[in-house]
């Protein structure tokens, strides 16, 4: 029997590293994690810090290949987890019928689902921190972090969160995303009405200001049409940051009951 892969996709503003704790607690439970970073993403937080305009010219597209390459090259279909703009892509890849099962937390919005004003504002290529000093990067500044990321915890762990995970991110996605932008990238899209593909996760945190949770509502009901299995878990009280703060492992915890549920277990008869 072999260990099913979980291939982990992070969001804009975070690091790689910030699947640490879901990667153990997945191989904890008999999965077999990876976390692969971005294209050009530096090993670590200080190092993408240090050398931020590597990630410059990464957007949707080379966002999308890099990680259907990364499934492609399985002997066996993993499990997609992404988060953010990683969700995002996971719906894409789970909708052209790659991975064997996908789930998307708090993703950006596919299709011609908007963002509501507030967040949308966030996600243009004009927001971040002027004195960034990076023209091609966007950046949260503490306080924005602890506004619209962190919102749902203390801003003593908001401050924790920042210094240990957030990274700048390239302007170059948010334009592909539509935000601020005359249309959304092709690979913005998701095949909602597939049949054929492995079951889909959303989840939402009802106090998430940088996804809202009446937006993954939206988008949920664009699998309505499909027979294939589309699910949506809401928690309440939680925020953008539900994958990296102190409430992450019941998010974690949530997404293994489901995947048991649906049969995608962590060893299988291949």
């Amino acid at each position: 029997m072999n260990r099913t892969p979980v291939v982990f996709i992070h969001g804009a503003w975070l690091h790689a590293l910030s699947w640490e704790s879901w990667a153990e607690r997945f191989t904890s439970r008999g999965f077999t994690p990876y976390a692969p970073g971005w294209p050009g993403e530096p090993e670590t937080v200080a190092e993408t810090r240090e050398r931020p305009d590597a990630l410059g010219e990464v957007g949707l597209d080379a966002l999308t290949h890099h990680y259907g390459r990364i499934v492609r090259s399985f002997d066996h279909s993993p499990v997609l987890v992404g988060h953010a703009v990683g969700g995002l892509v996971a719906q894409h890849l789970i909708g052209a019928n790659l991975g064997r099962a996908a789930v998307a937390i708090a993703p950006a919005p596919i299709n011609d689902v908007p963002l509501t004003p507030a967040p949308a504002r966030l996600w243009t290529p004009g927001s971040g921190d002027p004195a960034s000093g990076y023209g091609r990067l966007v950046s949260l500044p503490r306080e924005e972090f602890r506004h619209v990321f962190a919102n749902a915890v203390g801003p003593e762990e908001s401050d924790r969160l920042f210094e240990r995970c957030a990274v700048p991110a390239p302007r170059r996605l948010f334009t592909d995303l539509g935000h601020g932008g005359p249309a959304r990238h092709p690979r913005a899209f998701a095949d909602t009405g597939n049949a054929a593909r492995g079951p889909l996760l959303l989840v939402s945190g009802q106090e998430d200001r940088m996804v809202p949770d009446s937006v993954t509502r939206a988008v949920y009901k664009l699998y309505g049409d499909s027979r294939a299995t589309s699910d949506l878990k809401q928690f309440p009280d939680r925020g953008h940051s539900m994958v990296v703060d102190s409430g992450w492992r019941v998010v974690a915890d949530h997404v293994l009951g489901w995947l048991d549920a649906h049969g995608v277990r962590a060893r299988s008869p291949w």
